[in-house]
């Protein structure tokens, strides 16, 4: 990390602590990343740091998907092992639990793909000038 980025980060959250806050990546404020449930603002109310110009992206929702969708189907198989319930009480218990656990889930990840990029200083790739 270079040293105008050690100053950046300075007495900021740790990246896991800030995406679980939805921290704004540059003033701190908890709360600002978002406007919807997984739309990021268009910028911190708080420091005006604009988001639009951080390309993260669906790519965690894929991969959120895969591993909770994995996770709830073991869990929905041992439940049906050991205690026999009806199909509508799968129903009712693991589709809200799936839908809460990837929104959840993506909003925490997306935060922290965000405040990487900025804290990293990452851009588009460029070709080296000869």
């Amino acid at each position: 990390m270079t040293d105008s980025a050690d100053k950046q980060t300075e007495g900021q959250p740790g990246l896991v602590a800030a995406a679980l806050s939805a921290s704004c990546p540059r003033c701190g404020t908890k709360g600002m990343l978002f406007d919807g449930v997984a739309q990021f603002a268009s910028r911190c109310r708080t420091c005006g740091l604009d988001y639009t110009q951080f390309n993260v992206g669906d790519g965690p929702a894929a991969f959120l998907t895969l591993i909770i969708g994995t996770m709830i189907v073991i869990l929905a198989v041992v439940v049906d092992f050991k205690f026999s319930p009806p199909w509508w009480v799968h129903v009712l218990l693991w589709v809200p639990i799936t839908a809460g656990a990837v929104i959840g889930a993506l909003r925490v990840a997306k935060a922290a793909l965000l405040i990487a990029e900025y804290r990293r200083a990452a851009g588009q790739g460029r070709l080296k000038d000869d």
